[in-house]
């Protein structure tokens, strides 16, 4: 049976070296829903993140996507089998690889991903550049190419870690309003974390803050 969460977090404590970072913090997103989670740096939002990705063991709670236990604290499933996308700060692009071959990375094997970069790349506006390498684009493309790759496999969960932070604020405005028009149209589950409240209000209907480890509702 389907459920009707894209997400769900129940209960979810997370620490290291018996350090909590994360303590019984609660978050459910339905599909097209969009949250952000606010906190200063240290306040434990990229690690939430990577907690929900998969790269790390929780040690109590439990984590769904779409009604599925993905992790608890006997078990991880594998970040590749969670059909979700994540956008860092960093954008983390391939060096070696032309901006088509970033955006078909992981959709390789589908025989439909000529029509995927296509369509993305029309949607992002980085059509002409596909036969360059992230060195010889700007980091407006740059970022454009991140958020492209991130939606090729078409995933129902869309996460964002401070991705707009080495913006100038025409590209971050430009970059928003495209966005918005993007998860609007795909219908796609989107969790910001930022420390930036005005990022948060343009792109999310919700907010919650993270302190303390510690997530209440704002």
């Amino acid at each position: 049976m389907m459920s009707d969460s894209v997400l769900k977090i129940d209960g979810l404590c997370h620490a290291y070296r018996n350090e909590e970072i994360l303590k019984n913090i609660y978050l459910e997103l339905k599909p097209g829903e969009r949250i952000a989670v606010l906190g200063e740096s240290g306040s434990g939002k990229s690690t939430l993140l990577r907690c929900i990705a998969g790269f790390e063991t929780i040690k109590r709670g439990k984590i769904l996507l779409n009604g599925r236990v993905v992790s608890d604290h006997v078990m991880t499933v594998p970040t590749e089998d969670r059909n979700l996308g994540m956008v860092l700060q960093e954008r983390a692009l391939f060096p070696h690889l032309t901006v088509k071959n970033n955006i078909m990375f992981g959709i390789d094997k589908v025989s439909s991903k000529h029509r995927i970069v296509a369509d993305l790349t029309k949607l992002f506006k980085i059509t002409s550049i596909l036969d360059k390498f992230p060195s010889e684009i700007s980091g407006g493309e740059q970022q454009r190419v991140a958020f492209a790759r991130s939606l090729a496999p078409e995933p129902e969960l869309l996460m964002l870690d401070e991705p707009f932070s080495a913006l100038n604020q025409e590209l971050k405005e430009e970059l928003y309003t495209e966005l918005i028009s993007i998860f609007d149209e795909r219908n796609v589950a989107v969790l910001l974390v930022t420390h930036d409240l005005t990022e948060a209000n343009r792109l999310t209907s919700s907010q919650a803050k993270l302190d303390g480890g510690e997530l209440t509702k704002t």
